[in-house]
């Protein structure tokens, strides 16, 4: 199902609308309705600066983020694609640094739009192709693309010629689409992979570094992988990264938990195979504590939704949604919260989620969950969602949403202020980040 969007500007919102309407794209992978979509264009994806292409399950986002603020802190500028968006659309497309402004977005979607007829084009290939649309039109150093979904098949690979890959974090996820073991959505991810192009990759099990190598080197690529051409750890408070260059000593990244690291050590190793913009180690230094990606781990500092806590309470966002992002979750969860401490996680699945394999993998957090719907979206039901949190040895009941949810953590509080993480989707986390008025951009 194509992502709810809406917006307060009549002439974005009259075009969203014609996006809503869009099929049978939605569910069908495929680069050919997009060539086509593109040919009709003048085929713009051919007319972007150079382009920084990222995929992987989770990470990806946060990937683009710190090559973003690496560039930026290097004085040049950069057209971000990303996708989906948590509370405008305007997100997912920013030019030159910049969210898209509504006429500008109003009249590129109408430009795809009328020119898409016949083509049976998804919401996200239109999307994509208004957003290489306006990149071609506007000047930059660099462009920075995450893949929608997958990479082999996604929208965002009828980019043929990009100036460095990069594959972050795997997992399972969107396996009616991809594939049911991760060996196989690994293969889909490694999809990017081009022709003598270089595709940076973390180091992963041997069945799935098998099965990505065998895709590159059927493409032709030039492999570098964690541990081998470059490498990275963190330790003693620092990022240590090296490469044929040199070693790096950097500050751990400003994003909460302990696998950015590895997030920003892929940027850090994307920047430093390609050599048509120079970035020198003091951008890359900066980057480290510029980034910014929303709604992952994101501590809210204040707002309306913090306000209804508690004072002194703690109130955190995160969109993770599948396994490897409850056990990223479930990691961070028990190094920052005091045995003494409540600890509340107000929950949404998407109905094609893995509902018990995300709280397993949270592993054993004194947490307990109030479930809710996600607005606008199939969901796991909170009952059921509860249902099966109880199961796995967890206290939890259900809500209509996260305001009950909130309000029954409030009225139930004790002395002791409590930490809350409202997460399970990203469509949950742009709601939650939306009622609390944080301003994106």
């Amino acid at each position: 199902m194509p992502d709810h969007a809406v917006s307060t500007d009549p002439a974005v919102q009259a075009q969203l609308d014609r996006l809503w309407r869009l099929s049978p794209g939605a569910d069908i992978l495929g680069l050919d309705r997009i060539a086509r979509l593109c040919d009709r264009l003048g085929n713009p994806e051919r007319a972007l600066p150079p382009v920084f292409h990222v995929a992987g399950t989770n990470g990806k986002g946060s990937t683009c983020a710190y090559l973003r603020a690496a560039i930026e802190a290097a004085g040049m500028s950069a057209h971000v694609f990303t996708s989906p968006h948590l509370i405008r659309f305007n997100e997912r497309i920013r030019i030159a640094g910049s969210l898209i402004e509504d006429a500008a977005l109003a009249a590129l979607l109408a430009e795809v739009l009328d020119i898409s007829e016949g083509i049976g084009a998804s919401f996200f290939e239109v999307t994509t192709a208004a957003a290489f649309l306006a990149f071609s039109r506007t000047p930059a150093d660099a462009c920075i693309v995450e893949v929608g979904l997958g990479g082999r098949l996604d929208a965002t690979n009828v980019i043929a010629d990009p100036l460095v890959c990069g594959i972050a974090q795997l997992g399972l996820d969107h396996q009616s689409f991809l594939g049911d073991t991760i060996e196989a959505i690994a293969a889909e991810k490694a999809g990017i992979a081009k022709p003598g192009v270089p595709i940076l990759t973390l180091h992963y099990p041997a069945t799935v570094a098998n099965e990505i190598g065998r895709a590159i080197r059927e493409a032709g690529a030039e492999w570098h992988v964690k541990g081998g051409s470059w490498d990275a750890a963190a330790y003693q408070g620092r990022l240590h990264y090296r490469d044929a260059q040199g070693k790096l000593d950097l500050p751990l990244p400003g994003l909460a938990g302990q696998h950015q690291a590895m997030n920003a050590a892929l940027a850090v190793a994307m920047l430093r195979h390609q050599d048509a913009i120079a970035i020198p180690a003091s951008a890359l230094r900066a980057a480290m504590g510029w980034a910014d990606w929303p709604a992952r781990l994101q501590h809210l500092r204040g707002g309306a939704l913090l306000d209804r806590l508690p004072p002194g309470s703690d109130l955190w966002i995160d969109g993770g949604h599948n396994p490897s992002a409850g056990r990223v979750i479930g990691d961070f969860l028990r190094g920052h919260v005091a045995p003494e401490r409540p600890l509340h996680i107000v929950l949404g699945l998407l109905a094609n989620k893995d509902a018990g394999g995300f709280l397993a993998a949270m592993g054993r957090v004194p947490a307990h969950f109030h479930m809710v719907p996600v607005p606008g979206h199939e969901h796991h039901a909170p009952a059921t969602l509860a249902d099966t949190a109880r199961l796995a040895g967890f206290a939890a009941d259900a809500a209509t949403g996260f305001e009950e949810a909130l309000a029954t953590i409030t009225a139930d509080a004790g002395d002791v202020p409590p930490m809350v993480l409202i997460g399970g989707s990203l469509y949950l986390a742009g709601k939650a980040l939306e009622a609390n008025g944080t301003v994106i951009d």
